[in-house]
């Protein structure tokens, strides 16, 4: 018999002015390539989507990696994590924001300007490369995941990855006059599942989307309750940075 997950908590959106003024203090931790560790499976859902700009890899925080690594480990016989996006190029933040923005335009034509923004901002966050306010992925920090069975067959989470939908947040399926038919009830345990293992390791969720985990950036600091976070923008390292360190006089 399955063990029930605990329920998932619905929790309001930050307030974003106030998120974005949790200060910085930026610790240096390098980024790593997700595809290296065996614990999970690997599948960077945006270059996959051939989508210009992002990068064959997901690549996390070393705290993210060490963080994820225990998530996966808490996970029950039979499934596995799945990492689909971690950090972000600055170009692919742009292009998400301004798809979603101009779709929800067009969809949604009575919206204000402001009312689009908060609306969007559900889904993704304005680009932003502000050493004070940077976009959660640009950190490094923020990590998008899914479940799969053993084989590797995407377990059902309710909706697509990226779905723009009130059922993509989190607790939508614990609410009470959810649809709780017995199609929905298996997605409800495993987000409860997903939930639990990020949780118990040190992560914080976006109530918006299922996928989304934060460690170490403002996201996470203003749901944890932290006074500052420990990751600002960072960028991926490149031999011609490296060299020009090492040749440079000091």
């Amino acid at each position: 018999m399955q063990t029930e997950q605990p329920v998932i908590p619905s929790l309001p959106m930050p307030d974003w002015t106030q998120l974005q003024a949790i200060p910085i203090q930026e610790c240096g931790e390098h980024l790593q390539p997700a595809s290296l560790c065996r614990e999970w499976l690997t599948w960077p859902a945006y270059f996959q989507q051939r989508i210009s700009g992002a990068v064959p890899e997901c690549h996390l925080r070393l705290g993210v990696f060490d963080r994820l690594l225990e998530a996966a480990r808490a996970l029950p016989d039979g499934v596995q994590l799945v990492v689909l996006d971690g950090w972000r190029p600055f170009s692919v933040q742009q292009y998400l924001y301004d798809t979603l923005l101009n779709l929800m335009q067009h969809a949604n034509p009575e919206l204000t300007e402001e009312q689009l923004v908060l609306r969007a901002r559900e889904l993704v966050s304005p680009p932003s490369t502000d050493s004070e306010s940077p976009s959660p992925h640009l950190t490094g920090g923020a990590v998008d995941v899914c479940l799969a069975d053993s084989d590797g067959r995407l377990i059902d989470m309710g909706t697509r990855f990226d779905e723009a939908s009130p059922l993509s947040f989190t607790a939508a399926l614990e609410a009470e006059d959810a649809d709780h038919s017995m199609q929905a009830l298996p997605a409800r345990h495993h987000r409860r599942i997903l939930y639990r293992a990020m949780t118990s390791a040190g992560f914080s969720n976006l109530p918006s989307e299922w996928w989304h985990y934060d460690f170490g950036d403002q996201l996470w600091a203003w749901y944890s309750g932290e006074p500052g976070a420990r990751y600002g923008a960072t960028h991926m390292p490149s031999l011609e940075h490296l060299w020009q360190q090492q040749l440079t006089p000091r």
